[in-house]
Parts: structure tokens; sequence; C-alpha cells
């Protein structure tokens, strides 16, 4: 029974059926079938991996950003970045790298950011004349800033899998996204160092940007500010958050109307329906492991191998390079982090720096065939056929990789900040 599910599983991942569907059908079968558990059994445990607490922050999260795209405050931080670095050489692909950043400071979807700051970068960088290829891979990767700079839908997940406080989590990903921001931004200066905008803001005109987005910039120090002086949970933070779009959007921008917030509503549900159906299909996967010893079995044969720390960082990053190529990364969290954070604590080794290491690499599939959301995402923004970005993906994976090495090499980017908070 457990060959026909894995083998059922197979077939459905290359035919392209939706990964919580591969998820719950293999799973149950191997939990009802294999281990002849109760169907009540997975049902329960489903909806208690789906009722944390901890996930409510997702959906306010999500709710917040798309508010703040439709509510003015995305077009306010592209305006306040271009402002700052528009005139540098590949000044406007800095603008969009810094804005992505910005707006990864308040929004929970990787998808969001691209479509909030793509959709009004995109079409200025082809003007001025960057390969739209370049451009669309730009967005794309710029947009895994979201991942790591708090707060973050990954950290999110990544404490309810592994019980570590969402606030250390949040500052981990601080040092880690500030150098990965750095690093595209350096990219960016070598590719396009010939391309300039043919004149600078003028003194008033940064004033007048940096006014305007100042609201906007505020909206990170109510989320931080509530978590860390522990006035707010995630969950009460992100609430807050999706408030204070609103009063954005309507009072101070005026661009949100009662008609787009509906839409804000239904862009919201429709991502959370996405990313619960994998938690609660993963959940079917989670047990039949438990059962199965499966996790133990790989921890006991690894110490057995006389696998070293370096063997299991080299091996992590391959099997998230090569999972998050077919797979989305929210799967990719829930098949192997249960997984991978029990070898971590056998080898003596923080789960803050498995959850930065982890994303760095799962990460790169986002701009990697077939799967590659992003890529798809940012060529849909502009209209274009995402095969024409293909050829920019190498330099970008590249960095990525190096990335991850440097994040491997270095665990107190990841670890020190959090070692401050109780």
């Amino acid at each position: 029974m457990f060959t026909i599910a894995i083998i059922l599983s197979l077939i459905l991942l290359i035919l392209g059926t939706p990964i919580f569907l591969v998820f719950g059908l293999g799973s149950s079968i191997a939990a009802v079938g294999g281990l002849n558990l109760p169907w009540s059994t997975l049902i329960q445990v489903s909806f208690g991996a789906m009722t944390k607490h901890i996930l409510i922050a997702v959906p306010l999260f999500i709710f917040a950003g798309m508010v703040m795209l439709r509510g003015g405050s995305a077009t306010r931080l592209v305006a306040f970045a271009t402002s700052l670095v528009g005139h540098w050489p590949g000044g406007l692909g800095i603008a969009m790298v810094i804005a992505m950043g910005f707006f990864a400071a308040f929004c929970g979807s990787i998808l969001a950011a691209i479509t909030a700051v793509g959709t009004i970068m995109m079409p200025k960088m082809i003007e001025q004349g960057y390969p739209k290829s370049f451009v669309i891979v730009l967005a794309a990767s710029a947009a895994l800033l979201e991942a790591l700079i708090p707060p973050s839908n990954a950290a999110i997940l990544f404490s309810a899998l592994t019980n570590v406080p969402v606030s250390k989590t949040f500052a981990a990903g601080v040092l880690p996204g500030c150098v990965l921001l750095f690093m595209m931004i350096a990219l960016v200066v070598f590719k396009c160092r010939s391309i300039r905008s043919p004149t600078a803001a003028s003194l008033s005109e940064k004033i007048y940007a940096a006014k305007n987005a100042i609201p906007a910039l505020f909206t990170p120090v109510i989320i931080l500010g509530g978590i860390y002086a522990g006035l707010l949970t995630p969950s009460e933070s992100a609430a807050v958050a999706g408030i204070w779009a609103i009063i954005m959007g309507f009072f101070i921008y005026r661009e949100l109307t009662f008609f787009r917030l509906i839409l804000c509503l239904r862009e919201t549900a429709t991502i959370t329906s996405v990313i619960f159906s994998i938690i609660a299909m993963a959940t079917f996967l989670s047990i039949v492991l438990t059962y199965t010893r499966l996790p133990q079995t790989i921890i006991d044969n690894f110490v057995d191998l006389g696998g070293t720390v370096t063997i299991f960082w080299i091996s992590l990053a391959i099997i998230c390079l090569i999972l998050g190529t077919f797979i989305e990364i929210v799967p990719v969290f829930y098949l192997t982090v249960p997984i991978f954070a029990a070898i971590v604590v056998s080898l003596n080794q923080s789960l803050l720096h498995l959850y930065v290491v982890f994303v760095a690499f799962a990460g790169i599939g986002m701009i990697t065939p077939p799967v590659c959301v992003g890529i798809y995402t940012s060529a849909s923004v502009i209209k274009e056929n995402p095969g024409v970005a293909f050829r920019e993906i190498p330099i970008f994976v590249l960095l990525g990789a190096l990335y991850g090495i440097v994040m491997i090499c270095f665990p107190t980017i990841s670890t020190w900040l959090p070692s401050f908070l109780n």
C-alpha cells in the first residue's frame, strides 16, 4: 500500500495536479490503507494543524499587504526609493530591490510583493532600456526578501512547525535579509552599470516623496514595535497592520474604495485557502511520518554513517534546490522541515540557522523551471512570455547559491540578533 501511495503521488505530481491533492491522496492512502488509521484521526489532526493560533497571522498579513497594494502605499514607497537612487547606474533596478525590501516589511505574500512593486517599476525599467528578461527575473528574485525580512509568512509557518517563537524567527531573518538586499543591489549595479536615468530628483522632490511615504514606512514600526515591546502578539500586530492599511487607504492616500476593499478580501481568501489547503493535506503526511518513525530512522542512519554538520548542510542545500525546482516553497516546508529540524537538534545546531539556510536554497526554486512561480507572476505583470526570461536565470541562481553558502558558513548572521531576545 505504501508503494501504491508513492507511485500515485509521483504520477499526480508529474501530471501537474495541485500539490495539496498530491499530499492528500498519497498520504491518506498510506495512512488508511497501510497503517489502518481511521479517517476521524486524519480529520482531527488536520483540523488541529489549521487552527493553531499562530497561523491566524497569515491571512491578516496577506490582507494588510493587499490593502496597501490597492490603497496607494506601494506607489509611495516606489516613488520614495526611486527619488533616492533612481539616478544611479542601474538606479531603477536598485530602486525596485529597495522597494521590494520596504514592501516585504509589511506584506505577507511574495507574489503580492511582485505584483505591487513590479506593476509600477517594471514598465518604467523597460522604458529606460533595461532588458525585459533581466527585469522579470530581478522582480521575481527581489521578492524573496519577503521570506526573510519580517514579518514573513515563511517565518510564521516555520515557527508553527518547530515551535520556535515567532519573534525570534522574525529577528533571525533581519540581517540575512539585509545581506541578500545588498548582494542583489551589487548584481544590478554590475549588470546595468551603463544604464542610468537622465535626471536626478531634486532635494524638494526627495523631501516630498519621503513625506508621502512616511505613513507607509510607519507600518513596520507598528508591527515589529508591538511584537518586540511585548504589547502585541504576531496575530494581533497583523490585525493592527490591516486596520492601519485601511486608514491609510481611505483617509491618508484616499485611493482605497469599498470596491477595492472587497477585492482585497477576495484575494486574501483565495491566497489563504491555497496555503491552508496545503497545510491540511500536509498534515496527513506528518501522520504517516510519525507512525512509520521515518524521521527517527533517517536521523539514526545519518549518525551511524558518520554524518557531520558540514555534510548535513550540503545535503540540505541539494535537497532544497531539487525540491524547490519542482514544488512551491510552502509544501517544501511541510515536507522537509520536521525531518531537518530533528536532525539539526541532534547535531546541536540552531533551528534559526536552519530557517535562514532553508529559505535561501528552497527560495531559489521561485526562479528555476519548470515551476518558477515567481517568474510566471512577474512575467504576467507586463504580459510577457516567461520563456524570454530563462536566459537570465543562471546568474541569479548563482547569486542565490552564493548567498546560501555565506549563510551556511556564517551562522552568527542568523543567530546574533535573536540572541538579544528573551
